[in-house]
């Protein structure tokens, strides 16, 4: 049984609240469970530089974690004087799965960044911010568009993202921190809507992991992001 309670192929309650940000051109608060990420996209009428002449615009990401998201405080990373490691790499891999989904032509020369601050997180908070990000990024086009800042939408499909892993010997989808603490091997995926392979990250963390482990760890990942496609569906709609 695991910790939660859950099957195996049981995702956390999961919620996509879109429009709660009064400022930003799109938003949505993403929950997983007790992990709670809001994300903001924020239109900005120019682009990177090296983009300039080019006719393409841009989409990143920024990612950041609140002091008391977690059990004991940690320092805001601005006083450290830059972002951590884990940072970077979570923020990156966000904008790679967004820019994936994005015909970035009809965009313009133009630039949206997609902040993902997570409030509480008890595991899977990159997944819920690419999740999240993707509503948040699709209400920014949506209000684009209805001031004819832009002709048609530039999004080309859904992407959603989704941690898979081996807890006692079973493949078990949506890991929370409990769970992800002592897996045996942790994943996530990053997965369009149409089934596409966006990126995959996979470690072992007491053995190595077999082919045909991977493989059901991969059919649970698709299962789970189909799920989480319906939500955004639901939650744009």
């Amino acid at each position: 049984m695991r910790p939660s309670k859950r099957a195996p192929h049981e995702l956390r309650k999961v919620t996509l609240e879109r429009g709660v940000s009064r400022y930003a051109e799109g938003s949505c608060l993403v929950t997983f469970g007790e992990t709670k990420v809001l994300c903001t996209a924020s239109l900005e009428e120019r682009g990177p530089g090296w983009l300039r002449g080019s006719g393409k615009g841009w989409v990143t990401a920024e990612y950041s974690m609140l002091p008391r998201a977690t059990h004991d405080r940690n320092r805001r990373e601005v006083n450290a004087g830059k972002p951590s490691g884990r940072t970077q790499e979570i923020q990156r891999l966000i904008g790679r799965s967004l820019r994936a989904v994005v015909n970035l032509p009809a965009v313009g020369e133009r630039q949206i960044v997609v902040d993902c601050d997570v409030l509480q997180a008890d595991g899977g908070t990159r997944t819920a911010a690419i999740t999240g990000a993707w509503v948040a990024l699709h209400e920014c086009f949506t209000w684009m568009r209805g001031r004819s800042i832009i002709s048609v939408d530039p999004m080309r499909d859904h992407v959603a993202a989704i941690s898979c892993g081996i807890h006692k010997g079973t493949p078990v989808l949506d890991l929370d921190y409990a769970e992800d603490s002592g897996a045996e091997t942790d994943a996530n995926f990053v997965i369009t809507g149409s089934g596409g392979i966006v990126e995959v990250q996979g470690t072992a963390e007491v053995k190595p992991f077999s082919e045909e482990e991977f493989l059901s760890l991969l059919r649970l990942a698709k299962a789970g992001v189909a799920e989480l496609v319906a939500l955004q569906k639901q939650a744009i709609a």
